[in-house]
């Protein structure tokens, strides 16, 4: 009950990061009737292709063998001569063909996911062998659909040899007459026909199959909406840690802030809403922001600006202009350079004056 419960709780559509620890695992849409189509693909292709060759790379060490029988040496190292030279015979008359199926068994699984390597059904999983979940896999979803497939695949291999076989019977009970080469060109080209026939049959099993195991696959990766929360916990971080963290950072750029306003050269304030510390020395390229802040943080900008005689000058657009535009630790904006420079030349005009220079 409750994994009916749990089963209907999963209504949203799995993250790609479900889905990417899916595949880590092992656990993939995979369909065995694919990979079957491909191996009778591949020995259909190599026994149309290759079967002279097979026979011809077969036949001709064996007769060979059978020709020169009295030639044989019977010792040890006659017989393991005798050995690696039929094995060598045979390896260069099947390592094509074999090199094909191994190729299409790969490509069996490619063709339906991307690599996977885990180790991860190789453990030990005792719900495999639990007699409800043995029963629920025969008598499930899984098992009917097994068991039609299985129906659906005899019916279709009948009605396929019938097809194949029938207008041939004629032939087939003439054969016992036929000598042995003859015999073998037309089993091979009965055998191609049938084997052909029967890729073509399988190839509607093998997407109708391949479609069912996604669609069973991809609902069982569904995901519940206390999932989600979970996960984006997990992949965004706890929101009230998050916002611990924020407001340390919030405080630490304050204090900084606050240390590097009697560095300012001047503050430009809104008057009292807004405040901007600004450091120009010559050389600099442009003045650069050393704090900025509203309201009570403004206000305290302004206290320590006042307690180390840093000039106060107040430009309402100017003050929000650069509040808006302007990073802490950041060069001011080129289109603010003009209005700051008539700033920056009032305020060293005004220090030229303290100093008892001539402007």
């Amino acid at each position: 009950m409750s994994d009916e419960n749990d089963s209907s709780d999963k209504t949203e559509d799995p993250t790609q990061k479900r889905l990417d620890e899916a595949h880590e695992k092992g656990d993939v849409a995979k369909s065995q009737e694919v990979n079957t189509w491909f191996v009778l693909a591949g020995a259909t292709l190599v026994l149309s292709s290759f079967h002279g060759s097979i026979g011809g790379g077969i036949l001709a060490p064996l007769r060979n063998l059978v020709a020169n029988s009295w030639m044989i040496r019977t010792d040890g190292a006659g017989l393991m001569a005798l050995t690696q030279s039929l094995g060598y015979s045979m390896m260069a008359a099947l390592g094509v063909p074999f090199l094909m199926f191994a190729l299409a068994a790969i490509a069996g699984n490619m063709v339906q996911h991307r690599m996977v390597w885990s180790g991860e059904s190789l453990k030990p999983k005792f719900n495999k062998i639990s007699p409800g979940a043995g029963f629920k896999r025969i008598f499930g979803k899984q098992g009917l659909a097994n068991f039609i497939k299985g129906l659906f695949k005899v019916i279709a291999l009948g009605a396929v040899m019938t097809a194949v076989l029938w207008p041939e019977r004629h032939r087939l009970e003439a054969m016992v007459r036929f000598d042995v080469s003859s015999i073998m060109v037309v089993s091979t080209n009965l055998t191609l026909q049938l084997m052909g026939a029967v890729v073509a049959m399988l190839a509607v099993v093998a997407i109708g199959d391949f479609f069912f195991q996604y669609r069973t696959w991809f609902e069982k990766q569904k995901m519940s909406l206390q999932d989600m929360k979970m996960e984006y916990k997990q992949s965004e971080g706890d929101p009230h840690i998050k916002g611990k963290l924020r407001q340390l950072r919030q405080q630490r750029m304050k204090k900084r802030m606050m240390a590097a306003v009697p560095q300012a050269s001047v503050i430009i304030t809104n008057p009292t809403h807004y405040a901007v510390a600004l450091r120009y020395e010559r050389g600099m390229p442009a003045p650069i922001c050393v704090a900025k802040g509203i309201d009570t943080l403004a206000l305290k900008i302004r206290e320590i600006a006042g307690k180390h005689d840093i000039p106060i000058v107040e430009n309402v657009p100017l003050a929000r202009a650069l509040h808006a535009t302007v990073e802490v630790d950041g060069e001011i904006p080129v289109e603010h350079y003009h209005a700051v420079a008539e700033v920056i030349g009032y305020v060293m005009g005004l220090r030229r004056g303290l100093s008892g220079r001539p402007a």
